[in-house]
């Protein structure tokens, strides 16, 4: 998946129905709201609620440092 695709427009956290962020790097979906990453396997967003991975302090700080420098 890349940043430009427009799937992202539409694809939402099946837990609070909130937008995701793409993480490249990590190859998943990023819920900030809820810290939950969700896979993106073979291409195809893994967005079923039992998918979603429970994302510590340290990582939930280096993804939002990430998704702002690709931002700018």
């Amino acid at each position: 998946m890349r940043p430009d695709d427009p799937l992202l427009a539409i694809l939402a956290c099946p837990l609070d129905k909130g937008p995701l962020a793409l993480l490249p790097e990590e190859e998943a979906l990023y819920n900030p709201r809820l810290h939950l990453s969700y896979p993106i396997v073979d291409g195809i967003p893994q967005l079923l609620p039992s998918s979603g991975r429970r994302v510590d302090a340290d990582d939930h700080e280096r993804f939002l440092t990430s998704l702002k420098a690709s931002a700018t």
